[in-house]
């Protein structure tokens, strides 16, 4: 076996190999005594450069090591940074802070991740590419009613997840969990150690569905509540009254005047039941749209021409056709600019206008009236702060909005004076 120099022996034999040459004309010229000196200065340079040039290479060595074992606090400490050797131990200790700052902010991004994960309302689950679960939120382990040691590494069928791996997303589902109820499916994929890997999150609807639908029943009970008790109220007093007068002996004179009167009351606080409850069947019995070609600009003229309170103007749009009941839309117009000219009465314009932008149709109405007060209310069914008004006009425009695949909103118009009616419709 050859010998083999390590790098610290060939720097100290080349430096000793500079410097021969020099020593060996002091012994030649026979300078004894000068030899000698060179040759110990000779052998301390060597050492010298040796030292140089080695330890700086064993400091970066040592924190290079440290880097790979996660150790981001070592740093090369007593170096030049005018030198070749200085400028690399400063990017050194450069790339330690910022690999130590990287480290840090994944560290915190993955602790606030898990406690994202802890708190949140919805199921999490991850699966690799065979299928095995590899991550479950703690509400995912309350839905399949176990704890995640004991998920961890079980395939989707064995979970009764099969399923909701598979399909378009997003969906919802009737799932048959211990919770059971239906449920909103989505899937996302990502790579995990170079793996391909699916993310599925479970929501349930069915608790806010219930939210919502008893909120919107005690809306309902408390409107009409109000409307019933402002007409059962007078009806059950003059009833008494009435009842009271015929009591007396047969009427006569002022007490016949008195019953034509509470009748009448009677009469007119029936028919504004009658027409509570019309408008809550119209409401509650809206017909699936009749889809037919509808040109844009005949619907809105046609409407605007059957106002004659005053003139309402027209801003015209593109030609545009859609296809939708013109039936409900004629409806849904016809209440926004009865509405708008109702808040104009005593001065102000209305204009009618319309635009296509990105696949819809926006269609508005503007009004310079007073604006609304109490925009909270506005799509309540029977909220109405007109007197004579049913509160079924906005509640009913927006229902047809909705099942044309659109939108209603009202806003009040600022700087400007009044309010502004948006609604808006898919073209195709």
């Amino acid at each position: 076996m050859g010998f083999k120099a390590s790098y610290e022996q060939r720097v100290f034999w080349l430096t000793l190999l500079g410097g021969l040459p020099a020593v060996g004309l002091a012994f030649v010229w026979g300078h004894w005594a000068i030899g000698t000196a060179l040759v110990v200065i000779w052998i301390a340079c060597a050492l010298l450069v040796r030292e140089r040039v080695i330890h700086p290479l064993q400091t970066i060595s040592n924190v290079l090591a440290a880097l790979r074992e996660g150790d981001y606090t070592m740093r090369a400490r007593g170096f030049d940074p005018e030198d070749a050797l200085g400028l690399v131990l400063l990017e050194l200790n450069t790339l330690s802070d910022d690999m130590r700052a990287n480290r840090l902010g994944a560290l915190e991004a993955t602790a606030l991740l898990r406690r994202i994960m802890d708190e949140i309302d919805v199921a999490i689950f991850a699966f690799d590419d065979a299928g095995t679960l590899r991550l479950v939120n703690p509400t995912g382990a309350a839905l399949l009613g176990k704890p995640p040691e004991q998920l961890l590494g079980r395939r989707a069928g064995d979970l009764g997840l099969e399923q909701s791996l598979t399909g378009d997303t997003p969906r919802v589902e009737t799932v048959g969990f211990q919770a059971g109820g239906r449920w909103e499916i989505r899937r996302a994929t990502f790579r995990l150690e170079g793996r391909p890997h699916q993310l599925l999150v479970l929501a349930d609807l069915s608790r806010a569905l219930r939210n919502e639908e008893r909120q919107a029943w005690q809306r309902l009970i408390r409107v009409l509540s109000h409307e019933l008790n402002n007409s059962l109220a007078p009806i059950m007093s003059i009833a008494e009254s009435l009842g009271r007068a015929v009591a007396q002996g047969p009427p006569s004179g002022q007490n016949v005047d008195d019953l034509k009167r509470g009748l009448g009351v009677i009469a007119s606080r029936s028919e504004s039941l009658n027409r509570l409850m019309a408008g809550y069947a119209r409401l509650a019995r809206l017909p699936p749209p009749r889809r037919e070609p509808v040109a844009v600009q005949d619907w809105v003229r046609r409407v605007v021409a059957l106002e004659t309170r005053c003139p309402v103007g027209v801003h015209a749009g593109p030609e545009v056709t859609i296809h939708a009941d013109g039936a409900q839309l004629d409806q849904l117009l016809i209440n926004l600019v009865r509405n708008a000219v109702d808040a104009t009465l005593d001065g102000g314009a209305v204009e009618v206008g319309w635009q296509a932008r990105n696949g819809q149709l926006e269609v508005w109405v503007r009004d310079e009236g007073s604006g609304l007060a109490d925009t909270a209310n506005l799509f309540v069914p029977f909220y109405t702060t007109k007197p004579t008004g049913s509160g079924i006009g906005l509640a009913l425009s927006r229902q047809i909005a909705e099942v044309h695949g659109g939108a209603l909103t009202l806003r009040n118009r600022a700087p400007e004076k009044g309010c502004e009616a948006r609604l808006s419709l898919p073209i195709a």
